[in-house]
């Protein structure tokens, strides 16, 4: 969302900055060093000014939003006073909210209706911190995440699944379930295949059918214990077939494509597609012809 809003669209954002205070290894959008933050709160400011009341979610990404610091709750003002009733979806690696006032003018600013997406890339904080390329980057996002928590934020927690978490997913999920039993639901999401994913696919990438057996595992017991899950990005003809009612049509519809293959899929319709943006297309694509119908409404 660039130049202004689709109402019929799920996917309109603001774009706050290129700058990251993480430098993760599969990040698809590397983070930039350049001072961008007032530039893009003015532009944004224009955008909002313009923006149609009925408007059902509004997000809010970057690069790392809670590098405005201040600015990101000015600008969470300026959308309420715009859009008092639609949802606010942050995108965040959390961090910043380690400290509970901030998360606090943040969480106090957007009223209901809002809700923060944050990454957690392993249970371990070692591999987490390599993952994310920054240190103390763990520590920093679980003290987040139950401050934000102690605000009644509603918080999806993100798992992007890639070569050096998958055998843990399962562990994972234990960990979820035992220490951050607030989370509003879990997603567990495959990778785009661009920017750095790229850059270091020898040591982060990896393919759904590398990951399956341990990402149904993961939902699995996630699900039996009453936390909401669902899986992001991934098609559903790479999917076990039992999984197939948590897979969710995720991709941004402005970069969602379909392989050739997929023509005559009968749950294409239903299915999340592909990334268009990504450099290659998943191993293992193939199209379903008259399987039964096992995702959910």
């Amino acid at each position: 969302m660039k130049n202004g809003f689709d109402i019929d669209s799920n996917d309109n954002a603001l774009f706050v900055t290129e700058q990251c205070n993480n430098n993760c290894l599969m990040c698809c959008q590397p983070p930039s060093t350049v001072d961008d933050i007032e530039a893009l709160y003015q532009k944004n400011l224009q955008l909002l000014n313009n923006a149609p009341e009925e408007l059902k979610v509004l997000g809010i990404t970057g690069g790392e939003p809670t590098l405005l610091g201040e600015r990101l709750v000015d600008l969470i003002v300026e959308i309420r006073k715009h859009l008092p009733n639609t949802a606010i979806q942050l995108l965040s690696n959390g961090r910043k909210f380690k400290d509970a006032d901030y998360a606090h003018r943040v969480a106090q600013a957007a009223g209901e209706e809002f809700f923060v997406g944050v990454p957690i890339h392993s249970d371990y904080l070692k591999d987490h911190d390599a993952i994310a390329g920054s240190k103390h980057a763990f520590e920093e996002t679980i003290y987040g995440l139950y401050n934000l928590a102690s605000e009644g934020v509603e918080i999806e927690l993100r798992v992007v699944i890639n070569a050096m978490n998958y055998k843990r997913l399962p562990q994972m999920a234990e960990f979820i379930f035992k220490n951050l039993p607030f989370v509003s639901w879990v997603a567990f999401m495959g990778m785009e295949r661009i920017g750095y994913s790229v850059k270091n696919q020898s040591l982060i990438w990896s393919e759904p059918y590398e990951y399956a057996s341990y990402l149904r595992e993961a939902v699995m017991i996630l699900d039996s214990w009453g936390v909401p899950v669902a899986i992001y990005n991934i098609p559903l003809c790479l999917l076990p077939k039992d999984c197939w009612i948590f897979a969710k049509r995720s991709i941004s519809d402005w970069k969602i494509k379909y392989s050739k293959i997929c023509d005559d899929c009968s749950v294409k319709k239903k299915c999340c597609g592909l990334f268009s943006t990504s450099a290659k297309e998943y191993i293992g694509l193939k199209s379903q012809v008259g399987v039964m119908d096992k995702i959910r409404p």
